[in-house]
Parts: C-alpha cells; structure tokens; sequence
C-alpha cells in the first residue's frame, strides 16, 4: 500500500502518489456544454489524488451523447474549464481533460443542433437513452463519410488544443466504454468497406489517426487514451480478432511515447499482462468494483503503474486521506449520480 503514496513521474509531470480519479459523467453541465458552477468546487476538493481525469467533454457539437454534458470547443468552454483546473492547481493537483465523443449513443434530443447521431455505420446500438422527454430509443445513426472521419480527427484536435488553453495538464482520449472510438473497433458497429473497416489494421486505424493528431497539437506526454478491451455493453462486439485487435493497438500507441494508458479492466487478465509486456510507458488499470482490500495491489504487483478509482472518488473528496489513516470510506448514492444539485456532488463529508 505504502507505494501508492510515493511520487511517480507521468509525461512531462510528477503526480504526488499513484492514485487516480476516473473520469465520471455528472450531466451537470449546462445546456450548451459549459461546465457548470459547482464544477470547480467538485473537483478542487479531490485534487489530492495524483491525477484526477475529468468527466468527458465533447469535442464537438457531433460528440455529445447524454443531457448536459461538457464540451470542450468554444470560448464558453474553455472559459468554464479555466475555473475548474485553476481549483486543482490551487490544490496542488493535476488534472486530464477526457475527450469523449459519443458516436452513435446519443439523442439528437439531447444535443445543441438536435441531429442525428454519426457513427462508423448505420447501425443503431438498440438501447434506450434518457432525455428531457424521459427513456427513448437511440435512433439509427448516420455514417461518417470518409472525409467527415478525417475531420472528426481534427474535431479531435483542436479539443486537445482548447483542453490546454484551458488549463489542463493533458487529456485522455476516450477510446473506451462503447463510444465513437471503440465502435470503429467492433464488426458489430463497424461494417464499412473504406481504409476504415474490414482489417484490424482498418479497424484501429481511427483511434491511432486521433492519438497522433492529439499528440502532434500538444505534446505525446500530455496525450492518453483510454481502452476497455472487452466490452459488450450496447451492442459492441469486438468478435474473435478482439484481443489480436488490440494486440496491433497497443503496440503502434506505444510508439507514440503517450504520457500513460488507462485500461477498463473486465477481466482477461492473460490480455492486461499482455499489455503491460507491450505499453513502454505508464499504464493506468481501472478494475471497476475492485473491494477496498484490493487498493493498491496491482500497483505492487508491478501490473500497473497508476490505480483508477471511480466511485469510491466521488463519495471520498478525502480519498487519499482515509486510505493513509484507514479510516471508513463514505457509500456513493446512485440517485444523485447524473443531474441535479449540490447533493451527492458537493457535499460528502470529509474526516
């Protein structure tokens, strides 16, 4: 346990101990995906973990997927975010602005030009979503013609841009969870005949496009990204190449000299021990569930360089802290996860 305590070099930065704050959607940003007022205050009060990764900002109008979700695009944006990262640093912490763009999981309901959602291909993910008109259906998306996948890597870009002038440290592409990047990644999502579809070098090919475009604006060590080898959720099926896919991945990322990799662990662990052979870098696990007398073990292990937590983040501002002094951790509240108020937001108590 003591390890998690000690500095660790990441990038161009040094983060105080090996404790990570996930990225987490809040949906409490306000309507056109400027952060909202608590937001500073939210995260400011867990800047002592080593790095806290923000929820995911949109990196376009085309991005969002959820109510009231950040962007990270206009003036506006950077403008609210600059309260935000100031609230960390202040506290002597870093943060990571996460691209998230949602793909095909997302309502034109839900986003400022209410227009259909773009994917790989015109594949609907068959789950429903929530909007101001309650649980809807996720429409068929429309496919990204080739030119308009190479402007979402500039899409990409220029987020990664704003995020600094923002004031983050770096950002975290989300590469994860069933979004725009991983349905690229899937037969299930992607079925396009262009150099974006068919092979697994095809398949990934967007994903390493986004990184080194992000890596080239800003610097690869302020560049991450964000997988989750394995996810079924909505409809993705990364089939029987899934593991050799990204086998390829890791391995051309690594040639990049990105600050870190963070993996949603799932449970192959013949895979992550893979992974950490291939990835030179910082690698990042987030095993989601992890009981509290697992804290730390991938970090002495060896397997992991950094440890994500989520939840336990979101109910704990004092993480670090109560770890340290063993002290009882707060139970996060799922009602207060997305939306509303200062409940279950900024109000868990401290020791």
């Amino acid at each position: 346990m003591n390890q998690l305590f000690a500095p660790i070099q990441v990038g161009r930065y040094t983060f105080s101990n090996r404790l990570v704050m996930a990225p987490m959607t809040r949906s409490r940003a306000q309507f056109d995906g400027t952060p909202g007022e608590l937001a500073a205050g939210y995260y400011g009060a867990r800047a002592s973990v080593g790095l806290i990764v923000a929820e995911g900002a949109q990196p376009s109008d085309d991005g969002q997927g959820y109510l009231n979700t950040p962007g990270i695009y206009t003036d506006a944006h950077v403008a609210g975010w600059q309260k935000i990262t100031a609230a960390v640093h202040d506290k002597g912490g870093h943060m990571f602005i996460q691209l998230m763009h949602a793909g095909r999981m997302s309502h034109p309901d839900n986003t400022p030009h209410h227009r259909q959602g773009v994917a790989p291909s015109a594949i609907a993910p068959n789950a429903p979503m929530f909007t101001l008109k309650g649980m809807q259906d996720i429409p068929v998306p429309r496919a990204l013609t080739t030119e308009e996948v190479r402007q979402t890597v500039q899409d990409f870009r220029h987020a990664a841009r704003r995020a600094i002038e923002a004031g983050a440290d770096g950002v975290e592409i989300h590469g994860a969870n069933a979004y725009l990047i991983q349905q690229f990644f899937a037969p299930s999502a992607n079925t396009r005949t262009d150099a974006y579809g068919g092979s697994i070098e095809n398949r990934a090919r967007f994903a390493l496009e986004v990184a080194a475009a992000i890596a080239d604006e800003i610097g690869a060590d302020r560049t991450a990204i964000r997988l989750s080898p394995g996810t079924t959720m909505w409809g993705i099926d990364e089939g029987a190449e899934g593991a050799d896919l990204y086998r390829y991945l890791v391995a051309e990322l690594d040639k990049l000299g990105l600050a870190y990799l963070h993996i949603m662990h799932l449970g192959n662990e013949p895979l992550l021990a893979e992974i950490r052979q291939r990835w030179k870098q910082t690698l990042m696990v987030n095993r989601p569930g992890r009981p509290r007398e697992q804290i730390g073990s991938d970090v002495a292990s060896g397997l992991a360089d950094l440890e994500a937590y989520g939840q336990m983040t979101l109910a704990n501002p004092d993480f670090v802290a109560r770890l340290q002094a063993n002290a009882p951790l707060n139970s996060a509240d799922p009602a207060t996860f997305f939306g509303g108020t200062a409940q279950g937001y900024t109000d868990y108590p401290t020791l």
